[in-house]
């Protein structure tokens, strides 16, 4: 695989990437967009120079300090300007921030700090009520290579981040770093055990967010509205952070993920763009329902990404926010899908869009990675100028994850239609089995929507002696609740087959949210069998 990789490199080298990392990148931006504002954060502005400034200053800390290149620092910071500035602090050294979530706690942190061998942690005190110092002290206590952990806010026995900002009027030297060297450290998603870390390259980083940018038709008036955690790859790269500041637009910091801040936000800052998940894009729009003083008729675009979109509630979410739907389908591994702002309804409602690369090779395989016709689904592989070749540090896994020709199995149950587009149809892993027939949970789930009296529904596989999985329907609890068999009927007039059909109804007063404010399906199904146990 080795010959494979290092050919599939120099393809990409040269027809796709810039000869440029994350901090030579800010460099030209703040040399092009100079004055302009860069980072809105709690009402207070900060331009391209000056975000190149403290970038450096932040560069000369960590020099001064005695961290070097390739050293990793995880970095744990809720939506703010100084997660901006280190990260970029970071790049310039050639140092690799590890960009934990802030919900992130000590069982996620404990492996990624032994996988890493990270020797910093930069946190800040509080965040939400929780205090991160706490976290630190039993981080410490397991990790044999933490030495120096900086807080944001009342450090107490912890160092200050601001000695960590160096102003210095003296030119400093900053080591050599290739464009093709390791930048950053995304982790991975699910909602259990030890994420992965996958390891983003300068160029492939910078890459990805020109080329999602392009696909959205950002320019320099583009206001983007970091809504979602920004250490994930959603807000933080596709296009996020990165696309909007490679165009010289303005990005917008939203401390918390919530409705009631992120609508006044869209008003107060005349944002053109945004990205959310689907569960937070509904709670958005019954918060817009509830309230519609706020005139978010500024905001053009709208990318919905994360986990599958049904197309009922797509159409929903777009004509109640009045603006473009851009679905996404993407994986911090690498490949991103978009629709186009020129697709018509009924592809934006219904497909997640193409690759945003000429060079994405997305095969469609069977069990036995046979590629399957167009309009077959099957399991989605990839490579590409911005897809990963193995996750950091993990070689058992990557034997089984990458294939001898360089593809990355994604585990995402997809297919690719005539018009070019692919439509996802959710994780491999969450087809339910149920005595031998495979259902899908996203078709259940989209005609349950149909459904006058279904505001939201969520399908998931449960452990079943007899059957091997039965099928439970979880639905948000309504004015008017239906009986299993009503829900039973209404499926079956609907044209589903019978072994499709729901062995059990559970209603929940609300969803289980993952870190990133996904819908938490390992949630519902530890719910759905304590409800029969």
């Amino acid at each position: 695989m080795e010959k494979i990789i290092n050919y599939l490199e120099d393809q990409y080298n040269s027809k796709a990437w810039e000869k440029s990392t994350l901090g030579e990148a800010l460099d030209h931006w703040a040399k092009n967009y100079g004055d302009s504002i860069a980072i809105i954060d709690n009402d207070k502005s900060y331009t391209y120079k000056t975000l190149l400034k403290d970038a450096q200053a932040y560069a000369m800390g960590f020099l001064k300090q005695g961290y070097k290149k390739g050293d990793k620092i995880v970095l744990q910071l809720s939506n703010c300007y100084d997660f901006v500035a280190i990260a970029f602090g970071m790049f310039k050294v050639g140092i690799v921030p590890i960009m934990a979530l802030p919900a992130h706690r000590a069982i996620e942190l404990k492996g990624i700090f032994e996988l890493s061998q990270a020797v910093a942690y930069i946190i800040q005190d509080r965040y939400l009520g929780y205090d991160y110092r706490e976290l630190a002290r039993e981080i410490k206590k397991d990790s044999s290579s933490l030495k120096d952990i900086f807080v944001i806010g009342d450090n107490e026995e912890f160092k200050s981040v601001k000695n960590l900002k160096v102003k210095s009027e003296k030119p400093f030297i900053l080591p050599q770093i290739d464009h093709r060297e390791l930048a950053l450290l995304l982790l991975s998603g699910g909602t259990t055990g030890i994420p992965k870390l996958i390891p983003r390259r300068h160029t492939d980083y910078l890459y990805v967010g020109k080329m999602t940018a392009k696909r959205c038709q950002m320019t320099d008036k583009s206001i983007y509205l970091a809504a979602l955690p920004i250490a994930h790859n959603f807000p933080l790269g596709c296009p996020g952070l990165i696309g909007t500041l490679n165009v010289g637009g303005k990005v917008v910091m939203c401390q918390t993920t919530s409705p009631d801040e992120i609508i006044p936000l869209i008003e107060e800052q005349k944002v053109t763009i945004t990205g959310l998940v689907p569960a937070m894009a509904v709670m958005c729009m019954e918060f817009i329902n509830y309230d519609d003083s706020y005139d978010i008729s500024s905001l053009k675009v709208l990318q919905i990404g994360g986990s599958v979109l049904d197309s009922i509630t797509a159409e929903k979410i777009e004509n109640v926010f009045g603006c473009k739907l851009q679905q996404i389908f993407g994986i911090a591994e690498g490949l991103i899908c978009c629709t186009a702002l020129d697709d018509p309804d009924e592809t934006v409602y219904n497909c997640q869009g193409k690759p945003i690369s000429e060079m994405d090779e997305v095969i469609i395989v069977d069990e036995n990675e046979n590629e399957v016709e167009t309009g077959g689904y099957g399991e989605l592989i990839v490579r590409g100028p911005y897809t990963i070749f193995g996750y950091y540090n993990l070689p058992e896994i990557n034997k089984e994850q990458v294939s001898a020709n360089g593809y990355f199995r994604t585990g995402d149950k997809a297919r690719k239609l005539e018009n070019g587009n692919y439509q996802v149809a959710g994780r491999m892993k969450e087809l339910i089995n149920r005595a031998g027939e495979k259902i899908t949970p996203s078709e259940l789930e989209e005609t349950l929507l149909k459904h006058d009296r279904i505001r939201e529904a969520q399908v998931v596989g449960i452990r079943d002696k007899e059957l091997g999985e039965r099928i439970c329907a979880f639905l948000l609890k309504n004015n008017v609740t239906l009986s299993l068999d009503q829900v039973r009927v209404f499926l079956s007039q609907r044209g589903m087959a019978t072994f499709k059909l729901p062995d059990q109804l559970i209603y929940v007063e609300s969803w289980p949210l993952t870190s990133v404010g996904k819908i938490n399906k390992k949630q519902l199904k530890i719910i759905a069998e304590h409800k029969i146990s």
